[in-house]
């Protein structure tokens, strides 16, 4: 975890939007609720809203302000997800930044022969693995949507294999209420029981809207139903700016604020005061592809203007960083995951997820996973900034050695270094002619090497028999209800 603007600490202070700006554009969304509305594409939502004093027709709800507001007072500020260990426990808080990679890539690159390949069962157990063995990934995503087992059921296989592979916090999804229900059954076998889950809940579900102002009947019903069962909860979207927005920044955050605020009023008039966060990635498109730029400089500054707007509110926040546009771990995968994680801690943006998506959010990659990796330890490394006082100082030191001498064999300065001082563990500083005999190694070639040593070697918190057994007779009844 990161500490992001804290005056107390004097860490770096950064933002985009002043506080003038964040409210007219609050005030333009709560405008564009009541006038435009949302496509709410659950039945059960557009009741409930119509009952608090929504107007619906056909599927387009506009929600009056009071509403909104209400449900913003009710969404806590904070709430924590756990891992197996405790000691992974996860303030999701504005300003308290955590990382963890993406879910759903069609593709992935085989860590062991290096080729793209499609997503295949097994690929969201490895990620997990290397995950659990990264110092500065927080919680756990897929990387992959593999279908070779039976479609729907493919997020239920993934939690299954996080969960054998992990003891950090995992981040889910479902797409369905049967699948959501297959992987809450999952985890309360792990927590022990529905109220010790309910406790310290091991899993968020993560859902996503779409631009423009339109909320799927998938997403809406598994929020509600996390909502009931005390599972914190996810709602993340764009738009690609251009195409599902305008062409300004502005247009853009309040199409993502409205969208996101609907979804936030169906969970809190739903259970008020249930555990939710809000996202966005309101990333530019690319006119000669149509597609939207991940690794966009547009596209990190929008997340972080979101995550004022989120700060502003009072509600948690998710955001993308550790994502590349290239189709392999290199000089611009390098580029675009470097700058975005650190306006990603820079910003305060609760939660940061895509770490390890190449090639527009289609390709999972443990390598970049692990380089990134290496990113965040170093900009957590800036985010400390630099402590001011008589200790650091050592006016008294500078004294003793005095002019032209050496501070090397002084042992008050030396005993700082491992406090002060960021080692790299993948990226290289030796002198050409060691780098040489050491073997030429590109920092991809490092990067693959080290993934393979932590899959062959770390081994995570293994799950008791009785869990492993439980988990089994889940997928086996889900396999036969998909089946019928």
């Amino acid at each position: 975890m990161i500490i992001s603007n804290s005056l107390e600490l004097h860490t770096p202070q950064f933002r985009v939007l002043s506080d003038e700006q964040c409210a007219e554009i609050y005030k333009a969304t709560l405008e564009c609720l009541e006038r435009v509305g949302v496509q709410l594409q659950n039945e059960a939502a557009r009741k409930l809203l119509q009952s608090k004093g929504a107007t619906v027709t056909d599927k387009v709800v506009k929600i009056p302000r009071a509403l909104v507001k209400q449900a913003i007072e009710s969404a806590p500020h904070e709430f924590n997800v756990w891992g197996r260990d405790d000691k992974h426990k996860m303030q999701v808080a504005l300003d308290r930044v955590h990382f963890g990679p993406g879910p759903t890539c069609t593709y992935f690159m085989d860590p062991m022969t290096g080729e793209r390949r499609k997503a295949q069962r097994g690929d969201a157990g490895m990620t997990a693995k290397v995950c659990d063995a990264l110092p500065n990934i927080d919680y756990i995503m897929g990387l992959s949507l593999f279908d070779n087992v039976v479609p729907v059921l493919s997020p239920v296989y993934e939690f299954a294999e996080e969960l054998a592979n992990t003891s950090k916090p995992i981040v889910a999804w479902a797409n369905n209420v049967a699948t959501f229900n297959d992987i809450y059954q999952m985890a309360v076998a792990v927590a022990g029981s529905e109220s010790a889950l309910c406790e310290k809940p091991i899993f968020a579900l993560f859902t996503t809207y779409e631009s423009p102002l339109k909320i799927a009947d998938s997403a809406l019903s598994t929020l509600m139903k996390a909502a009931e069962v005390g599972i914190p909860s996810i709602c993340l979207g764009g738009p690609t700016v251009g195409l599902e927005s305008p062409f300004t920044g502005a247009s853009a955050l309040v199409i993502h604020l409205a969208s996101a605020l609907a979804a936030l009023t169906v969970v809190q008039t739903h259970v008020p005061g249930a555990a939710m966060a809000i996202g966005g990635l309101p990333s530019m498109m690319d006119m000669r592809t149509a597609r939207p730029s991940y690794g966009s400089p547009e596209a990190s500054l929008h997340t972080a203007a979101a995550v004022d707007l989120a700060r502003h509110l009072g509600i948690p926040f998710m955001g993308t960083a550790g994502a590349s546009e290239a189709k392999r771990v290199d000089a611009q995968a390098g580029v675009e995951t470097a700058l975005q994680v650190m306006l990603s801690a820079l910003s305060g943006a609760s939660l940061v997820h895509d770490v390890g998506f190449l090639d527009c959010a289609d390709i999972g990659s443990l390598a970049l996973l692990v380089l990134v990796d290496e990113t965040i330890g170093m900009s957590a490394r800036v985010m400390r900034g630099i402590k001011v006082n008589a200790d650091t100082i050592m006016l008294d030191l500078i004294e003793k050695v005095g002019p032209g001498g050496l501070f090397l064999n002084q042992s008050k300065s030396a005993s700082l270094c491992r406090k002060e001082a960021w080692v790299p563990t993948v990226l290289d500083r030796e002198p050409y002619a060691k780098w040489e005999r050491n073997g030429s190694l590109s920092t991809e070639d490092v990067l693959n090497a080290k993934v393979k040593k932590i899959l062959e070697t770390h081994q995570p918190k293994p799950l008791e028999a009785n869990v492993v057994d439980a988990i089994e007779k889940i997928l086996i009844t889900a396999e036969a209800r998909e089946k019928k």
